[in-house]
């Protein structure tokens, strides 16, 4: 029989993995390590060392009586045995497993990717889920965060979900898609034991690892499978992308609002996030048209009207292909439903109307109200008190309904007036407008006066 040399880095990885795999299944059936130990005839020292990845070329004995001990089936005692013969193998290339490229450039984000890193990094948070509405930049504002915890050192395990847009290209020998996947499939109940496989805890162990779930349905997801995976694999920091929070102990949620738009009044400024986001758009469909004081002054005006949402910006910047700024500004003005479909792909179109109206489709019946009596008034923004005013109810009550449709990604917040007002989107305006049958409002009423 061959004998297997390792490195001495093989060696240490192949012993914290087999340290990783006897401490899951010990776990699992609920021994202690003395308990272990007298079940095993291995002394709890050697136990010890065993878990904490200490042990130097563990014997062959010592690992049989071990899985003596634990009572391993076939497929468990073998997934022990290769722990040592090729654990080092199987350990090491997942340390240049990257996430995917994005496919457009980071336009602002810069300081939420910041804050995201640094949680995730220090592990001061374990779980960050962002939500937003769809196409606010939630799987790019990842892909950044990844992209910086990876060249911290960070393994990054990356899993788009079935049916989400992938707005990146994944690689195609990431060594890290299959245990992405099977962590994926875990958390989503997937298998008939919820024990983390043994192939997980054999490939981290404790080792600090990112796993990110893009476009997650988070109502599928079971968090007392989390709760395992986390405790079994310490090192690991997740962050999930979602339209809807997971509402689970230790998740901190991180609210994606749209780009910054400033209301155009006075000179335009082309430093402006939403602004900068639309003239990158210009440039890929119209390089000739030049931002001058007057187009600028336009696409000011759209960034406003369309709420600094970036997919509704990559749209409207689409239809300038067959029209210009003033005519593109008199449609958005009219009725800027038709501006949701993308001409160079109408399939983006498509899936922002079905997100949106999903979103506005999940939304308790009370909200549903709310957001429709909002946009029946046409104004540009609404205050607090509108809200009690409107629906009669508590101010608590109606906190927490704000609070909801912010998190619902279908409000933003507003300080152009110079207090804390709120906007419904122009992408929920249309929807709402268009399932009513009526067309939308035109000019925006002065900011912060409340519907009549």
């Amino acid at each position: 029989m061959a004998t297997t040399i390792l490195s001495p880095e093989g060696a240490t990885a192949a012993t914290a993995a087999l340290g990783s795999l006897i401490r899951g299944h010990r776990l699992r059936i609920g021994l202690t390590q003395r308990e272990l130990a007298d079940l095993s005839t291995i002394s709890v020292r050697a136990i010890r060392d065993l878990e904490k990845g200490k042990a130097q070329r563990p014997r062959t004995d010592t690992v049989r009586l071990i899985a003596d001990a634990l009572r391993l089936g076939p497929r468990a005692r073998t997934a022990l045995e290769d722990a040592v013969r090729r654990g080092g193998a199987r350990h090491l290339p997942l340390e240049r497993s990257a996430p995917p490229v994005p496919l457009h450039p980071l336009i602002e984000r810069r300081a939420e990717a910041a804050v995201i890193t640094e949680e995730l990094r220090s592990g001061a948070e374990r779980l960050i889920t962002v939500v937003g509405l769809s196409g606010v930049g939630k799987t790019r504002l990842a892909l950044e965060a990844a992209a910086r915890l990876h060249d911290a050192g960070l393994p990054v395990l990356w899993h788009t979900a079935p049916g989400a847009v992938a707005d990146c290209l994944p690689a195609d020998d990431d060594p890290a898609a299959a245990p992405a996947a099977d962590c994926a499939g875990f958390l989503h109940g997937h298998g008939p034991s919820d024990t983390v496989p043994p192939a997980l805890t054999a490939l981290l162990g404790d080792r600090a690892a990112l796993l990110v779930l893009d476009g997650a349905d988070t109502g599928r997801l079971d968090f007392q499978r989390l709760g395992r995976l986390l405790r079994e694999l310490p090192g690991l920091r997740l962050l999930v992308t979602a339209d809807t929070p997971w509402n689970v102990p230790g998740e901190r949620l991180f609210l994606l609002a749209p780009l910054e738009a400033p209301a155009p009044t006075g000179t335009a400024r082309p430093d402006a996030p939403a602004t900068r986001f639309f003239l990158d758009r210009l440039r890929r469909v119209r390089p000739d048209i030049v931002p001058d004081d007057r187009a600028l002054t336009d696409i000011a005006w759209l960034c406003h009207r369309l709420d600094g949402h970036p997919l509704a910006l990559a749209a409207a910047a689409s239809w300038l292909t067959v029209c210009d700024l003033p005519t593109l500004r008199g449609i958005v003005e009219s009725d800027p439903a038709p501006l949701l479909d993308h001409l160079a792909d109408g399939r983006s179109g498509s899936h922002l109307r079905e997100s949106v109206g999903r979103t506005l489709a999940g939304l308790p019946a009370g909200h549903r109200s709310l957001i429709a009596e909002l946009c029946a008034a046409g104004r540009d923004e609404f205050l607090l008190e509108d809200v009690v005013r409107l629906t009669g109810l508590p101010l608590p009550h109606c906190g927490r309904t704000v609070r909801d449709l912010l998190v619902g990604g279908v409000i933003r917040s507003s300080t152009d007036g110079g207090r804390s007002a709120f906007r419904v989107l122009c992408v929920v305006r249309a929807l709402a407008s268009a399932a009513a049958g009526a067309p939308t409002a035109g000019s925006p009423a002065p900011a912060g006066t409340a519907a009549a």
